[in-house]
């Protein structure tokens, strides 16, 4: 996310037009000897805990989703992500199966980039549409209120995709607070946890098809002012999918539900790459994960060409693979 006077008055502008944003400069630039934050990826945290909390992506310090979650999610994905007209009735000669995309800046670039790798995919549904509606400088506090521009923005995305709000079927949401701005853990990530849900909550109102949800984290920072608020944000997004697991009445999806289902879609945070693992030292994750100075633009923040790619290859590799999003994302 950038920010300042000049960034402001330019995101507001680009917001009100509906158009993509030109990043502004930063005010912090990268510190690319900050290879190593000394915090553990939660994927690798496993049974571990951070400041007293358990970690691994799903509950029980486990990497694996619960099998009743993935169940729920695949009787989703089979029987109710569907083409749909224009009024959200099943047609399933001409219908369409909408995703769009959440976020702020550094959602936009990846989502970007992971729909042009998708137009390369040789097995892709063609009656998917994939809908880019994260908007530079629209953080969570944003996107949590159902009355803010960004909605609208979105709303017009969808109308010049030729596509309507009852045809959108699933999401991919990363988000957070400006500057990683968090404030005390654990309570910054229960903060940005119950935003999440605000959001959620928000996109299921406005597309009543909407069923799926997929979540990610934050991917690393060479700005160290950011890097523990950077980290933290993936445990808002733990707790968020963890509670919904454990039935939380702010997040009931399904028939009557108020939210999608929800499930991690990837997790990106890792560790940087220092001169040890160049020199075959250990990887910012153990299943080689992590993010290079390169792979983040000058400011340390925002994802580089580079970066972009990373996190598109893992959004293409989570959506042909996983089994409640490959029926309706493949052919």
């Amino acid at each position: 996310m950038k920010y300042g006077r000049l960034g402001a008055c330019l995101t507001a502008a680009a917001t009100a037009l509906g158009v993509a944003l030109i990043p502004q400069p930063a005010s912090a630039a990268a510190d690319c000897t900050y290879t190593y934050s000394g915090q553990v990826p939660l994927d690798d945290l496993g049974t571990g805990t951070y400041s007293g909390l358990t970690g691994g992506l799903y509950p029980g310090g486990s990497n694996v989703r619960p099998a009743a979650h993935t169940n729920a999610g695949m009787s989703l994905a089979q029987n109710q992500v569907l083409p749909r007209n224009a009024s959200g009735q099943v047609d399933l000669a001409n219908g369409k199966v909408v995703l769009i995309s959440i976020g702020m800046s550094n959602t936009t670039q990846e989502f970007q980039k992971f729909i042009a790798a998708s137009k390369t995919y040789a097995n892709l549904n063609g009656k998917l549409v994939i809908v880019d509606g994260a908007q530079g400088g629209q953080d969570a506090s944003a996107w949590a209120d159902p009355t803010n521009t960004t909605w609208s923005v979105l709303a017009n995305r969808l109308a010049n995709a030729g596509v309507s709000a009852a045809q959108v079927q699933a999401v991919w949401l990363k988000e957070q607070y400006v500057g990683d701005n968090l404030g005390a853990f654990p309570q910054g990530a229960v903060n940005l946890r119950d935003s999440l849900a605000a959001i959620a909550r928000n996109a299921r109102a406005k597309y009543p098809n909407l069923a799926l949800g997929y979540v990610s984290s934050r991917i690393y920072t060479y700005d160290r002012t950011r890097s523990a608020g950077a980290y933290q944000q993936g445990w808002a997004v733990k707790k968020l999918i963890q509670d919904q697991i454990n039935g939380a009445s702010d997040l009931t999806y399904g028939t009557g539900g108020v939210a999608p289902w929800l499930s991690w879609g990837p997790y990106l945070w890792a560790d940087g790459l220092g001169a040890d693992r160049v020199a075959g030292g250990t990887p910012g994750r153990s299943d080689g994960l992590e993010w290079a100075c390169s792979d983040l633009e000058a400011d340390g923040v925002h994802p580089s060409a580079t970066g972009e790619q990373k996190v598109a290859d893992m959004l293409l590799k989570q959506f042909s693979t996983d089994p409640t999003a490959a029926p309706w994302f493949n052919k």
